[in-house]
């Protein structure tokens, strides 16, 4: 691995290089917090086209969170049937809804905008089924706060990059970019990684001759 030094020197060329790309984007709330929990629920082991149609449907259905709990769990795996792993994920989510519930009284989660950021973590991965992506996804999306979520696409430009070794867990390399990167820039390089993992890093083509990262990747240097 390289010094310490240089991995900072590196962390801050990408995320200026994709910048330089594809602009800065500024922070915005993408759904409330509940919504965006669902989401992400619904978003585990499929593709965004196949979570959001999931989400879609499933709103349309059942337009309050009440009758979600209070559907037959067989009745929500058929409404959200397009995400995949529906059987599964119906009862996560009636699970996580009515919990919620139980402990706020209402469908809220506004309160992880004031815990202490570790209590707020600790929240949501008790979850059956919310893991540190989904976790960070909710807190930085929702709230503005400082997690970096790592999704497929940023494990592995991560990896091709050389920020983390080839081993090295999604948390791992959550941590990793925690230690290289202030807070305030998570957000837009958490989706400046992921356009450019979609655009030109892609997983089974990497489309290395377009890449403005080509000098800083420890994958292109040991393939070219």
């Amino acid at each position: 691995m390289p010094s310490d030094d240089s991995l900072l020197a590196k962390a801050q060329t990408i995320y200026r290089l994709l910048v330089e790309e594809y602009g800065q984007p500024t922070w915005r709330q993408h759904y409330d917090p509940v919504s965006e929990l669902v989401l992400t629920f619904l978003s585990q082991n499929t593709s965004d086209v196949n979570s959001h149609c999931a989400f879609e449907q499933l709103r349309a259905h059942y337009p309050a969170w009440e009758a979600v709990v209070a559907a037959p769990t067989e009745e929500l795996a058929a409404t959200i049937r397009c995400g995949g792993l529906a059987d599964v994920k119906a009862s996560r989510i009636q699970e996580a809804l009515q919990r919620i519930l139980e402990e706020r009284g209402e469908f809220d989660l506004g309160f992880l905008a004031d815990l202490p950021l570790a209590e707020a973590k600790d929240w949501l991965t008790s979850l059956h089924g919310i893991g540190h992506k989904s976790a960070a996804i909710v807190l930085l999306f929702c709230f503005g706060r400082p997690v970096f979520p790592v999704d497929t696409h940023v494990h592995r430009l991560s990896q091709r990059l050389g920020v983390v070794p080839c081993n090295v867990s999604r948390e791992r390399t959550q941590e990793v970019w925690e230690a290289l990167v202030p807070g305030e820039v998570y957000y837009p390089l958490h989706l400046n990684l992921i356009t450019h993992g979609r655009r030109v890093c892609k997983a089974g083509d990497p489309r290395c001759a377009l890449c403005v990262l080509q000098d800083h990747c420890n994958w292109y240097i040991g393939n070219r």
